[in-house]
C-alpha cells in the first residue's frame, strides 16, 4: 500500500460525504497519483465501515467492468467489485428519489442468490451454478461521485464502484435447466427499448462473473457465504435517467422488473 492509514480514512470520509450530500468531487487520484489497488479497496472498506456504523446492513456484493469491451476501454484485465447495502435497495416498481443522486445511470443485470458458500482461487462456473439458489433480473443505478462521471479504475474502486441503488425482482428461478449464457435481456426506458443483449455479454456467462468475484476475494482471504446476493455487472450499457423516467428490465424466463425516478 502506498497511502498511510490516516489518508485512507480521510479519503473515505471525503467520498462518503460526497455521496451523502449528493455533490461531485474530482477523482482522488488527481491528488494521490501513486495510490495502488490495495489502497483503493482499503478506502472502499473504510466507507463500508462508516455505513455500517450508521446502521446500514451489507446486503450483498456487486461486480463492475464485467464486459470485455469495457476492459479494453479502461485498460484493465479484470473486473472490480463493491458492496450493496440494505438502504440502497429499492423494491420492484419502487421509486428512486433523484434529489439524493448526482448523475445516475441504469444498467440491466442478472442477479444470483447463493444457497451454499463459495471460496477459493479456482472457483468455476459449475461450482457457482451448484451453489446458486436462484437467479433473477436486476437493475442497478450507478452514480459516480466524480465530476462529470469521469474517473480512473482506482478512483472508482475507492468510490465503491459507483454503487447507488439497486432492485432485484421478476420471477426468480433456479439456474438448473436455464441457458444462462444465451439468456435474452431487454432494457427499456419510458416504454422504448434501448438495448437488447444476451447474458453472455457478462464475461461470456453471468456465472463466470460470480466465479471471478470469488477468485478475487480469495486473494484477500475472503469468500461468499450462503444467502449472499451478487449483482453480476451490466449486461447493457448504462442509460442516463432523469426525474419522471421509468426503466424496465425484461429477462427471458425470469420475468420483468422496473423502477421509477421521481
Amino acid at each position: 500500500m502506498a497511502l498511510a492509514s490516516s489518508v485512507i480514512e480521510q479519503l473515505a470520509g471525503h467520498l462518503d460525504a460526497a455521496e451523502l450530500e449528493a455533490r461531485e468531487v474530482v477523482k482522488i487520484t488527481d491528488a494521490y497519483p501513486d495510490m495502488d489497488w490495495d489502497d483503493a479497496y482499503a478506502i472502499q472498506d473504510a466507507i463500508r465501515r462508516r455505513k455500517e456504523a450508521r446502521g446500514c446492513k451489507i446486503a450483498g456484493l456487486k461486480m463492475g467492468l464485467t464486459s470485455r469491451g469495457k476492459w479494453d476501454q479502461m485498460g484493465v484485465r479484470e473486473p472490480v467489485y463493491g458492496f450493496l447495502t440494505d438502504q440502497a435497495a429499492v423494491p420492484n416498481g419502487g421509486a428512486v428519489d433523484m434529489s439524493a443522486l448526482i448523475h445516475p445511470k441504469v444498467e440491466a443485470e442478472v442477479a444470483f442468490v447463493l444457497k451454499a458458500p463459495l471460496e477459493g482461487g479456482d472457483c468455476s462456473i459449475d461450482q457457482v451454478l451448484e451453489a446458486t439458489d436462484v437467479v433473477m433480473p436486476a437493475l442497478e443505478v450507478i452514480d459516480s461521485r466524480y465530476l462529470n462521471f469521469k474517473f480512473d479504475i482506482k478512483s472508482v474502486i475507492a468510490d465503491n464502484t459507483s454503487a447507488a441503488r439497486y432492485m432485484v425482482g421478476g420471477a426468480p428461478r433456479s439456474p438448473k435447466g436455464l441457458d444462462l449464457r444465451n439468456l435474452g435481456i431487454v432494457l427499456a426506458k419510458n416504454g422504448e427499448v434501448v438495448a437488447t443483449v444476451a447474458a453472455s455479454e457478462v464475461l461470456g456467462h453471468p456465472a463466470e462473473s460470480v466465479a471471478t468475484l470469488v477468485r478475487m476475494l480469495a486473494r484477500r482471504g475472503q469468500g461468499l457465504s450462503a444467502g449472499t446476493l451478487v449483482l453480476t455487472g451490466g449486461a447493457t450499457a448504462a442509460v442516463a435517467v432523469g426525474r419522471g423516467d421509468t426503466v424496465e428490465v425484461r429477462c427471458q424466463d425470469l420475468g420483468t422488473a422496473f423502477l421509477r425516478f421521481v
